[in-house]
């Protein structure tokens, strides 16, 4: 083993100094050739160099402008060295999230196909219930409606409700008691259940409502209401009498209403054809439970598509037309 000597250092013989290996017990061991021998003191042998501080810059953290993160930056609120997580990845490993399932081809088909046909069900249920086609049988309503032709009929014209019920809508007349849009009024077009017979439906003209009376004049076929002379330019014929030439229509909801034709509303029909035609002059009266809806519009006409509005006219007094 080499001898240490305080002048010579390691290995003696003096002069130059042999360049040392490795040793982390020096400070500064990078240096393989000082100029001046340096010998190790006993403090040297436990001492450590000093970490080397950077000297300040003038900019500090909080004023470096901000550069984002990269795609590899663990998140805050994951632990150090893991792979970023998006908010479903998130939301996967810490919840238990449903994915449902997509449906086979057959049963989202199937599905639509259910639906579609109890749309249409549907739609048929409310137009039957709302409009029903009639065809006229007969000449009673010449000129107007011919035989054979055929005609919608709105059988919501009539609705009734609840009397005050639906007041508040800005489209009932709280003036017609019980009905929805409008009540039986002269000169509309019914389809009705024939009082005579209930398995026939008729189609006629309401000439009286109730409370009205009607007088026929059987030698110039002249029709009054209430006194006042009509002006009727869609009949075809003279107006004759049958058993008797005045007929008193009872007011509504009175007792000889039940009596004449068992409700609480009466009215009087005619045909256009008055020659032609068997109505009310046979001393029957037609009740509003009879009466199945108003004439809309005609669509068939002497055996071909014709669309044009039902013959429904407002029965005025002959005074009214010549003003």
């Amino acid at each position: 083993m080499p001898e240490f000597d305080d002048d010579e250092g390691f290995g003696g013989g003096g002069g130059e100094r042999t360049p040392r290996s490795f040793d982390p017990l020096f400070d500064s061991w990078a240096d393989d050739t000082p100029s001046e021998p340096v010998a190790a003191s006993h403090d040297d042998l436990f001492a450590f160099a000093p970490v080397p501080v950077a000297p300040e810059t003038e900019e500090t953290d909080w004023q470096r402008p901000y550069t984002p993160a990269s795609p590899d930056y663990p998140h805050r609120y994951q632990p150090e060295y893991q792979e970023r997580l998006t908010e479903l990845q998130r939301r996967l490993r810490e919840e238990t999230v449903v994915v449902p399932h997509a449906e086979s081809r057959w049963v989202v088909t199937v599905r639509e196909l259910a639906e579609t046909l109890l749309l249409a069900v549907l739609i048929f249920l409310a137009v039957r219930a709302s409009f029903q086609n009639f065809k006229v049988e007969g000449a009673s309503m010449n000129p107007s409606l011919d035989n054979g032709e055929y005609l919608i009929v709105n059988k919501l014209s009539y609705a009734q409700m609840g009397s005050g019920l639906l007041d508040w809508l800005p489209f009932v007349d709280s003036g017609n008691d019980d009905y929805l849009w409008d009540s039986p009024s002269r000169g509309d077009v019914i389809v009705f259940r024939a009082p005579t017979s209930v398995d026939r439906d008729f189609i006629k003209r309401i000439i009286g409502v109730p409370g009205d009376t009607v007088e026929l004049n059987n030698e110039t076929g002249e029709v009054h209401v209430n006194g006042h002379l009509l002006s009727e330019p869609y009949i075809q014929g003279n107006t004759n009498c049958g058993a008797e030439c005045t007929y008193h229509i009872p007011a509504a909801g009175t007792d000889e209403a039940f009596e004449r034709c068992g409700s609480s509303e009466c009215f009087f029909v005619m045909g256009d054809n008055r020659q032609n035609s068997s109505d009310s002059r046979q001393d029957w009266l037609v009740p509003k439970e009879n009466i199945i809806g108003k004439a809309l519009i005609t669509y068939w006409h002497e055996g071909g598509p014709e669309l044009d509005l039902a013959p429904n006219h407002t029965v005025g007094s002959a005074e009214e037309a010549t003003d």
